[in-house]
Formats: structure tokens, C-alpha cells, sequence
């Protein structure tokens, strides 16, 4: 569609979302600030549809020309812009720009469409929280105006993310913990169950962080290090429904994953191959645990360990080496005694080494 006007200007942009995220998030490694947007009209038009667009907002902010975009050289998203790219992703790239004019070295972002047409959520790095929670705010504004005509200077925004920028911004995460724990269910029941070997083992209570996918999406690993992580599935429940899409499961709840140090070691289900796959990536151990004996070849040969189950009794193998870890219970689901006895004996075999 190319008409030369822009959307009702009563028709604007939403901001439905609008949070920093601080710690290892689904997005990145890096602080992200995150905003889901509902685009209304803006939705059916792109930058080259409306005359004029892109020259008001180069003028208005030059520094644009030096974005690489998906293209990878400079000078990459003018050439989007004048080939038709649509609002929020403008967004993503305004509201880095307007961190760059105070300074702050930022680049990274990424714009993705939401659960229904219209919908979508834009992340982009910080250096200071409110400076970037600022600047989203702000780069809706700047891209509504550009649509709709003249682009009046963005001095007065600069100065104002300039002030900001000299506020105190909440320190960097930098907590390390012994073990975090993702997935959709049995968080709680492993997490009991860890430490109560960890106490027959008479280690000092260690620091067990159970996870929910819901706040690692909406704000991410809250510490920096962990010695181990446990993922007891991929199968998130309480977020939206593109995150319980396996792709986007398996990296929500493998984000633990990416806090392990490295050579710790990261306990997953059997058969949860990409789960097993993306821990490795990490440079992490993998150890396997299955609530019964059903686990295959290939799971063995990428783990440092196994646990299962055999008549009624937990097993945790290594190199071939089977160890008993207790007779399984009937107070607690067998998934969480077999992935608690995996981890307490991995931190074991971990500190002989």
C-alpha cells in the first residue's frame, strides 16, 4: 500500500509492556529493556509509504545512517527505510540512536511480531536503565511525529536522556549462586529435595534459586554465576502462548543454562536432545536424569552422568559406573528425587575433581 499519508494521528501506538531487564534474559546476555507495542493503523503502512519519512527522520537524526541493520555494513537500515520497514521496528532503532547521542555505546536489538497481527515486542540494550526506559518512550513519540509531517529538533529529548544519564542506575548483578532451576513444573519439589541431600551430606545450606519461565521473561536470571543448573522440562505455563512454542521454550527455560560456570554442569531430561545440545554450547557438563529407565543411547553418550530408576531404586551412573542414591519415594514426585539425586551427586563428583 502506498498512499503518501500517514495513520490517523488519534490512532496511535500503544505501549502495553515497558521494563528493564537486568540480569541473562531470553533475548540476551546484556541488560535489555523491554516493550511490547500495539501498532493499531501503523500496522498497514511502512517507512516508504509515507513521503517524506525517511529524509525527516535522517535530518532529525543523523546518526542513523551509521546503523548496519540486518544488512551488516553501514548505512544498512537507511537503505530498509527507503525500501519500506515497518514502525517498530523504526522504534528499536530510534530509541538505540537517541542512547548514542548521550554516549552510551549500544547496538544491539531485535524487534519480533507478538501473539496476534498488530503485536509486537521490541528489546534493545541500555547502559542505564532509566535513560533506556527513557529513550523507548521517546522513539515512539519521534517515529508517530515523522510520520505525520515536519520533525521539530529532538534537542530537548537528548538533553532530557543527558540528565537522566547522570542519575544513580542500579548496580550490576554479580550474585552467585550453588544451583538454578527452570522449567514449567516440579521446581519447588526439586528444590526441597536438593537441599535435603545436600543437609544429609552435611554441607552448609547453599544458595537454590527456582526460577519461573514467567520471571525469566520479564526480567531475567536474577544472579550473575551458578555452579550447576537444573532444567526439569520445557514446557513453560505461565507465559504467553509464542513462548510455550518449543523453539522459544527450550532457550526460555535453558536460560539458566547460560549462568553455569564454565565446565559446571547442567542436569536436563533424557530425550530433551536440544536442551542437551544448547548446555554443551555453553561449555557445561551434562548430566541426564529420567524418572524411570528409559533413556536412550544418545543420552548416555553426551553425559557426564545418568540418573534413573530400577525397581523402585535411583541409580546415578557414571563412565559405566552405576551408584545407588536410595530407594525412590512415595512423598515426592519421582522426576524431582531423580534430578535432585543427579545434581547433589554431579556438585560431588565436581568438588573431587
Amino acid at each position: 500500500m502506498t498512499t503518501g499519508t500517514a495513520p490517523d494521528p488519534t490512532s496511535d501506538i500503544r505501549i502495553t509492556t515497558l521494563h528493564a531487564t537486568r540480569g541473562i534474559n531470553f533475548w540476551s546476555r546484556r541488560p535489555v529493556i523491554r516493550m511490547d507495542l500495539v501498532t493499531g493503523a501503523y500496522d498497514e503502512i511502512h517507512s516508504a509509504d509515507v513521503a517524506g519519512f525517511t529524509d525527516r527522520l535522517i535530518a532529525a537524526l543523523p546518526g542513523l545512517r551509521d546503523h548496519h541493520c540486518s544488512l551488516g555494513s553501514r548505512g544498512g537500515f537507511v537503505i530498509r527505510l527507503r525500501r519500506g520497514t515497518y514502525a517498530p521496528h523504526i522504534v528499536e532503532h530510534v530509541a538505540l540512536e537517541l542512547q548514542m547521542m548521550v554516549g552510551h555505546e549500544v547496538g544491539y536489538g531485535r524487534t519480533r511480531g507478538g501473539d496476534e497481527r498488530g503485536e509486537y515486542t521490541v528489546v534493545f540494550e541500555h547502559r542505564h536503565e532509566q535513560v533506556g526506559m527513557r529513550a523507548a518512550a521517546m522513539a515512539v513519540d519521534v517515529v508517530q511525529r515523522a510520520f505525520a509531517g515536519p520533525l521539530e529538533s529532538i534537542e530537548p529529548l537528548v538533553q532530557e536522556l543527558e540528565a537522566l544519564s547522570h542519575t544513580e542506575d542500579p548496580p550490576p548483578i554479580h550474585q552467585r549462586v550453588f544451583c538454578g532451576i527452570s522449567g514449567g513444573s516440579l521446581r519447588a519439589e526439586t528444590q526441597a529435595e536438593l537441599v535435603r541431600r545436600l543437609a544429609d551430606r552435611g554441607m552448609a545450606e547453599p544458595v537454590i534459586v527456582d526460577v519461573s519461565s514467567a520471571y525469566l521473561l520479564q526480567a531475567g536470571l536474577p544472579y550473575h554465576r551458578s555452579d550447576l543448573a537444573i532444567i526439569l522440562d520445557a514446557d513453560p505455563v505461565d507465559v504467553p502462548a509464542r513462548y510455550q512454542e518449543r523453539d522459544n521454550a527450550r532457550r526460555l527455560v535453558g536460560i539458566v543454562a547460560d549462568a553455569v560456570r564454565r565446565g559446571g554442569t547442567v542436569v536436563c531430561p533424557a530425550k530433551e536432545w536440544e536442551l542437551q545440545d544448547y548446555a554443551r554450547e555453553q561449555d557445561c557438563r551434562v548430566a541426564i536424569f529420567a524418572p524411570d529407565d528409559d533413556v536412550t543411547r544418545r543420552d548416555q553418550r553426551v553425559a557426564s552422568a545418568v540418573g534413573l530408576v530400577r525397581d523402585g531404586e535411583i541409580w546415578v551412573e557414571r563412565c559405566g559406573d552405576p551408584a545407588s542414591a536410595g530407594q525412590l519415594r512415595d512423598d515426592a514426585p519421582p522426576a524431582a528425587q531423580v534430578a535432585a539425586a543427579v545434581a547433589e551427586y554431579v556438585s560431588r563428583v565436581d568438588c573431587a575433581d
